[in-house]
């Protein structure tokens, strides 16, 4: 019997879920690992690239380490939940003219689930994973995520979504380390290959990082149905012609196929007539929006008028906010205009350094 109980590492076979399963294992957990199969390889396109969590051989490089150091490790396919659930959610997504962030999706409905599923079947009291990020527990007895110590590799933003349940029973060993540390630890503990081991930042079921490629396999005859839509300005005015609302996001400005002497950018998608708007960068600029399917983390509530950090994409440095509930939505006002806010990617509010919840972006606008 483990003095410090049993744990279920979810272990890709990168650096970061790899050290996670030893320090846990050192630090007297009993360790069982475990490498989830989340796609099918052969749907991945012509390039049949296989890149960062979600290859054959990081599956074997866990398993490798899993041995060495005697602990258990089982491969899970959870192709079904994952594919039915998150890519059929991404392409529906882009269907109706918004931006979806899978790896949200995937950490908020399917990953830990399943991962939680499988640790009650082992009789294993957590769940860890790699994630760079702290979880605490409020005064109010509420679990929450906090940022990991590396601002450059924090990934407080995609775990918003984790319910209580979930977070109550997540270890994230992570959190207090840079990732300069975790590349030591990686050397010291024999691993030199995996110390230098680069990183994916893709989408684990679109490889090449070709999301139009992705839509094009996936929805049959969808080139053609969208092709010949148009361009317009604010103004309605017509610009030109695109190859179909689906294959640009807001914000975009290369891939345009079309020429004024001066950057343009992708401000709006209009699904219903196949409709992409275009304008300068100032059209980005917008000082309130709408979010939904809100899940709370440090407190049950947002008092109305509560000032936090907002973040609107993985990258963003945030932005000083006011929060206001209304009914199942939150309105969120910018104290300085946002740039970029696309419906479909999260939004996450944060007290300092801590995770107060987060939601969906359903529209931005200025007022």
């Amino acid at each position: 019997m483990s003095r410090k109980g049993k744990v279920l590492v979810a272990m890709s076979g990168g650096i970061d879920s790899t050290i996670t399963a030893l320090m846990l294992h050192d630090e007297g957990y009993e360790v069982v690992g475990i490498t989830m199969k989340t796609w099918d390889y052969a749907s991945a396109g012509p390039s049949k690239k296989e890149t960062g969590c979600c290859n054959l051989d990081s599956f074997n490089d866990a398993r490798m380490a899993a041995v060495q150091h005697g602990f258990p490790h089982f491969v899970l396919d959870i192709r079904d939940e994952f594919g039915g659930f998150v890519i059929e959610n991404s392409v529906d997504e882009y269907l109706a003219g918004r931006t979806p962030n899978p790896c949200v999706m995937c950490n908020t409905h399917i990953k830990w689930r399943a991962l939680l599923k499988r640790a009650d079947a082992l009789d294993c009291e957590f769940i860890a994973t790699g994630h760079y990020g702290n979880i605490r527990r409020h005064e109010n007895e509420r679990y929450y995520i906090s940022k990991g110590l590396d601002e450059l590799k924090d990934q407080s933003y995609v775990l918003w979504g984790l319910q209580q349940d979930l977070l109550s029973r997540t270890l994230l060993p992570l959190g207090p380390y840079r990732k300069t540390e975790i590349r030591q630890m990686a050397l010291d503990y024999g691993y030199p290959e995996l110390a230098k081991k680069s990183e994916s930042y893709e989408i684990c079921f679109v490889p090449d990082n070709d999301y139009r490629g992705f839509l094009k396999r996936k929805v049959e005859g969808l080139e053609e149905r969208v092709a010949g839509g148009n361009f317009v300005d604010k103004h309605g005015n017509i610009l030109g012609q695109h190859k179909g609302y689906p294959f640009y996001t807001i914000g975009q400005r290369k891939g345009l196929d079309i020429a004024f002497g001066k950057p343009v950018y992708v401000t709006g998608i209009l699904p219903d007539t196949n409709t992409v708007m275009l304008g300068d960068e100032g059209d980005l600029d917008q000082n309130e929006m709408i979010v939904g399917r809100m899940n709370m983390l440090k407190y049950d509530t947002i008092t109305p008028g509560m000032e936090a950090i907002t973040k609107i994409r993985y990258k963003d440095r945030g932005s000083l906010s006011n929060l206001y509930p209304e009914g199942n939505t939150l309105r969120v006002r910018f104290y300085e205009n946002a740039k970029s806010i696309a419906p479909g990617q999260s939004a996450v509010f944060y007290e300092g350094d801590d995770v107060i919840g987060g939601g969906i972006i359903q529209r931005g606008q200025l007022i």
